[in-house]
């Protein structure tokens, strides 16, 4: 692990049973910058967290974070004061008020910083003399939000943390992830909202079935990956355009549609090899990289 990274793994695999949740995962995740972690429900996100945080062990593999071992007890414990988590299903002890919540939280963190609680308590309009088990799923989402933000972490790690938001609150949490990422920290969340990633994020990680199948920064899957449109007076065999690169290919009538994650130019020269009448070529948004990607697996 150098110090350009955060996270480091090394086929990390975790099992229940015959079920596989985690393959062979190999992810690097670089320091000061924001790395969204994609993937559909199921697909291991939020085991492969739990994995890199030590709440549940790897079957196999390993880790490091922060230049600890995730698997060593006493260098985890050590690597918790440094890591600011916010987890998919917003755990706080229902009986306490928000005050309370914060007070108990704050007690913990030498690094708590009581002028962005201030803040965040006027930006989310928390009511501190409410029980967290009265406030709605928004509310306890900020709750989660602020007790996180209001440290000095190295690294944010996040989990859904947009879940239960409205627009406003959404633009809010962007706007926050922005600012710390500005400060020197580095954030690693989990979102469905494709959306809000390609907004803000500078590095992107997809999750299929435990595997990942995508780990590049936004940049490069912007300048990569291409729909282009063919039209022919007689349709070539598909078989002439599945070189590499080319992840789908569509037919209709005299219509060939390729979907391709890298060498584009070369099937742009191989349908005028072939006397395209029409070619069209057009960048691709990450929703669409996500959908195909998640599709042919």
């Amino acid at each position: 692990m150098t110090n350009d990274t955060v996270i480091v793994t090394h086929a990390l695999s975790k099992s229940y049973g015959s079920a596989e949740v985690v393959r062979e995962l190999n992810l690097l995740v670089g320091r000061n910058r924001i790395t969204a972690f994609l993937g559909r429900n199921g697909a291991g996100k939020s085991t492969t967290i739990k994995m890199l945080l030590g709440m549940i062990r790897p079957t196999a593999g390993s880790g490091i974070v922060l230049g600890k071992q995730i698997t060593d007890a006493e260098e985890n414990r050590k690597l918790r004061r440094r890591v600011a988590y916010v987890a998919e299903d917003k755990p706080l002890y229902g009986y306490m008020t928000v005050e309370q919540t914060i007070r108990f939280a704050s007690s913990f963190y030498p690094d708590w910083r009581t002028d962005v609680e201030e803040k965040l308590l006027r930006d989310y309009e928390l009511p501190l003399r409410r029980k967290v088990k009265m406030l709605s799923k928004g509310m306890r989402t900020k709750l989660a939000l602020l007790l996180a933000f209001a440290r000095r972490p190295e690294l944010l790690i996040l989990d859904e943390p947009s879940e239960g938001l409205d627009p406003v609150g959404i633009e809010h949490l962007l706007q926050v992830l922005v600012a710390r990422s500005a400060e020197g920290v580095s954030v690693f969340f989990s979102s469905h909202q494709i959306a809000e990633v390609e907004r803000i994020a500078d590095h992107v990680c997809i999750l299929e079935k435990g595997c990942l199948l995508v780990d590049a920064s936004l940049d490069q899957l912007r300048q990569l990956y291409r729909r282009i449109d063919l039209v022919f007076s007689s349709l070539p065999p598909e078989r002439e355009f599945w070189i590499s690169g080319v992840q789908r290919i569509q037919t209709s009538g005299c219509q060939m549609s390729v979907f391709a994650s890298s060498n584009a130019e070369a099937v742009i020269e191989r349908a005028h090899d072939w006397n395209a009448a029409s070619v069209e070529v057009a960048p691709v948004g990450l929703r669409e990289i996500f959908l195909e990607t998640v599709k042919e697996n």
